[in-house]
């Protein structure tokens, strides 16, 4: 089971037991969060109707991108202007899809190869 979720203006795809980094959610490490944005669910190439479907994820770090140099300079102008930035970002683990847990798709998974 997968499904394709919104969040921080950029779409991921997920499925029960991955990890991905998204912009900042507000939370602890440890909390659970439900992503409600989801625009796209299926199983393989069968899709299902997102009505009512949720993602649940739990908070795995709050943590900063690697440091952007942006460095500005005009030529014989005596003008150089030299900023940082870091980003904030958030790593969730995806607990479930759908109703569906991690432990749920790796028990199916051996059963559909046989």
């Amino acid at each position: 089971m997968f499904a394709v979720v919104r969040t921080g203006g950029k779409q991921y795809r997920v499925a029960a037991g991955d990890k991905i980094v998204v912009e900042k959610i507000e939370g602890d490490a440890g909390a659970s969060v439900t992503l409600g944005d989801v625009l796209l669910a299926g199983e393989g190439s069968e899709l299902r109707s997102v009505e009512g479907f949720t993602v649940a994820a739990e908070i795995i770090v709050q943590a900063k991108a690697d440091k952007v140099i942006v460095f500005k300079k005009r030529r014989r102008h005596n003008y150089r202007r030299k900023n940082g930035h870091r980003q904030q970002h958030t790593i969730l683990k995806i607990v479930s899809v759908g109703g569906q847990t991690a432990k749920q798709t790796e028990a199916d998974a051996p059963a559909a190869q046989a």
